[in-house]
């Protein structure tokens, strides 16, 4: 599993939020999300983040948060329709994995033990998953890890 170490910086970002069990909802957000963006002439170079915001495995579906976001200038007006907030960067274990479901989930599962493994802990921030460029139409991801040494 090919992974680097990446300082993100902070970043702007609007966003829209789902809340409920995590799966096809995510998309549709997602698809709103970039219709939106589409609509505002933002998606040319955008970068993208879906962003679960809690682990399905301590909080009830009904709960989880998930977070559909695009990149956003400091100078960029935002309209009624999206909320606004900033994206801590930091230290980040990067892996680019397909974007397909199962993939997915398995690199959700090689990533603990890689961290351990390689001398990183978590950090106490959501797990990325990013979009640039060619990956909003291409069936890739990166999945951003926080770490720690």
């Amino acid at each position: 599993m090919k992974f680097k170490i990446e300082t993100l910086p902070n970043y702007r970002i609007a966003y829209l939020r789902q809340v409920g069990p995590y799966g096809p909802t995510n998309i549709k957000v997602m698809e709103k999300l970039k219709k939106w963006a589409k609509e505002k002439n933002l998606l040319k170079s955008a970068t993208l983040f879906a962003i679960p915001q809690d682990n399905p495995d301590t909080a009830t579906p009904d709960k989880c948060r998930f977070d559909a976001c695009i990149v956003i200038s400091k100078d960029y007006q935002l309209d009624e329709s999206m909320s606004e907030s900033e994206l801590s960067g930091g230290k980040y274990l990067i892996y680019e994995v397909k974007h397909t479901a199962e993939d997915i989930q398995q690199a959700y599962t090689d990533i603990f033990p890689l961290l351990l493994n390689n001398g990183y802990q978590m950090d106490n921030k959501p797990i990325l998953e990013k979009y640039t460029d060619d990956m909003i139409s291409n069936p890739y991801c990166e999945i951003c890890i926080p770490v720690k040494s």
